[in-house]
């Protein structure tokens, strides 16, 4: 993506373009910036980056989730649980080891799988590796609509073998990520932002696409930030939550993979835009997904 730079007689004006591959096609989209090149630009970018991948890539979303389910429906029922519960474990791994967990991939499995726990390893690790697993299927099989209450009770049973002091509770404090140039809201707009969170979604489930909505909701979750700790945990077992509702896989953020991660929704946070954050999850679920798009 470019600023061109058009002279007309005297006058000079300037586009934006881009252009990109489709088949054995080359394709050239420009928005016309005016005389000069606006202070947003980098904002500009970003929405023609949206458009032109929405406009792309919509379609491989639902050919995803129609050979996804085509596919998972031939499943016997027990190839469905163990496709779940393998899932459940990649998930409950990665997520926690995000947030700093010391258990690693075999060791949530033999935790999850046989009870076994590892030596020498922090209890409070193994306690979350515990209850994330109860609350991945909480989220898979509850059927009401999303609400406070819901993600408060999440919330309480992630945390109240580990933290019980704050599981379940609305921060009541200011907090701040290390390593993190983002703000997030004072204590007193947390049940506010907490209720407008829970009436963007309601206004929007049907209305935008699964997928935005997902990440979406996971970005405005996480910048409220509305608990002491367990903030980006939920907000991926919420992403999922919509996801699953919507008969979408669900989508995995791998350890591995968290420094793009971060530096997306940063970026998002500290530039007020959205979209970053969602083309983000877009490219990686197409990555994750890729080979269920046939035709």
């Amino acid at each position: 993506m470019k600023v061109r730079k058009k002279k007309i007689g005297d006058k000079q004006y300037f586009y934006l373009e881009h252009s990109f591959r489709e088949g054995a096609k080359v394709t050239k989209k420009e928005v016309y910036l005016g005389t000069k090149v606006p202070e947003n630009i980098d904002e500009l970018k970003t929405d023609l980056n949206y458009e032109i991948m929405k406009e792309q890539y919509l379609d491989r979303f639902e050919s995803i989730k129609k050979n996804f389910s085509d596919e998972y429906k031939t499943m016997p029922t027990s190839a469905r649980e163990k496709y779940l519960n393998y899932f459940m474990i990649k998930f409950t791994y990665d997520t926690n080891r995000i947030e700093g967990s010391t258990i690693t991939l075999k060791e949530t499995a033999r935790i999850l799988d046989r009870g076994v726990t590892p030596e020498n390893k922090p209890v409070e690790d193994i306690k979350e590796t515990e209850t994330h697993k109860k609350v991945f299927y909480d989220m898979i099989y509850y059927q009401k609509g999303l609400s406070i209450p819901l993600i408060l009770k999440w919330h309480r049973m992630l945390l109240s073998t580990t933290h019980p002091d704050i599981a379940g509770r609305i921060r009541t404090h200011q907090v701040k990520v290390a390593g993190s140039k983002a703000e997030f809201p004072f204590p007193a707009e947390i049940s506010i932002l907490l209720q407008e969170f829970i009436d963007w979604y309601h206004k929007n489930r049907g209305r935008t696409h699964p997928l935005e909505l997902a990440a979406a909701a996971h970005l405005r979750f996480v910048s409220i930030h509305p608990f002491t700790d367990g903030n980006g945990r939920m907000s991926r077992l919420l992403m999922n939550f919509i996801l699953n509702r919507n008969k979408y896989p669900m989508l995995n953020i791998k350890y591995a993979n968290r420094e793009s991660y971060y530096n997306a929704l940063e970026r998002s946070q500290t530039k007020k835009q959205e979209r970053i954050f969602i083309l983000h999850i877009f490219r990686r679920y197409l990555k994750e997904y890729g080979k269920y798009i046939r035709g």
